[in-house]
């Protein structure tokens, strides 16, 4: 036989006297310790069913128990659906992850100067026409899912009324890293709605 060390601990820690976690412990964890009855443990320990120390280890056992199936099943999870419109705060009271330390700056590049700033990094190809144009798709991606992505979209829509539906899809985005050792470091994503 042998006695669960990290079982023996978590009894005595939860109150158990020290000679009774032992004998508790041996071959058995917690799991197989809360699924014991009364007589069982009563066994186990050498005590008669009517002791108030067997009731006082009875009720550790099963406080514990309650309260490890009670923190499972208390977490809260909200669906999109249970949100009211006035449950999401709008304009100043929200928050911006652009603001963030760990979040890089991110900007988005304008059409007409996209291929001025990628013309470094990007071999112009022919398309269909013949026509030389920047290959932007071979670009890394980033989804317009992404939280910076659609903190850049509110505030350019609240800025712009007259913008077209699907505006932002296949826009480049420029995100500027900085590091104490390396200083900057520069990348373009191309934004795209699914992966």
């Amino acid at each position: 036989m042998a006695v669960k060390s990290s079982t023996k601990k978590r009894l005595i820690e939860l109150g158990v006297a020290t000679d009774h976690a032992h004998k508790l412990a041996d071959d058995a964890n917690m799991d197989a310790i809360k699924r014991m009855t009364v007589d069982q443990v009563a066994k186990k320990v050498g005590l008669s069913s009517t002791d108030a120390i067997l009731e006082n280890i009875m009720s550790i056992i099963r406080e514990h128990n309650t309260s490890r199936r009670r923190s499972r099943s208390g977490r809260i999870t909200i669906s999109r659906k249970a949100l009211e419109l006035e449950d999401i705060p709008q304009g100043d009271d929200r928050f911006n992850v652009l603001n963030h330390f760990l979040v890089p700056h991110h900007e988005l590049v304008e059409i007409e100067h996209e291929a001025g700033q990628l013309s470094p990094w990007l071999q112009e190809t022919p398309d269909v026409n013949g026509e030389m144009r920047i290959a932007k798709e071979l670009l890394p991606k980033i989804l317009i899912t992404d939280p910076a992505i659609q903190a850049i979209k509110e505030k350019v829509e609240a800025d712009l009324d007259d913008l077209p539906a699907g505006w932002l899809s296949n826009r480049i985005v420029k995100v500027v890293r900085y590091s104490r050792s390396a200083g900057s470091s520069i990348a373009f994503r191309l934004i795209v709605e699914t992966a």
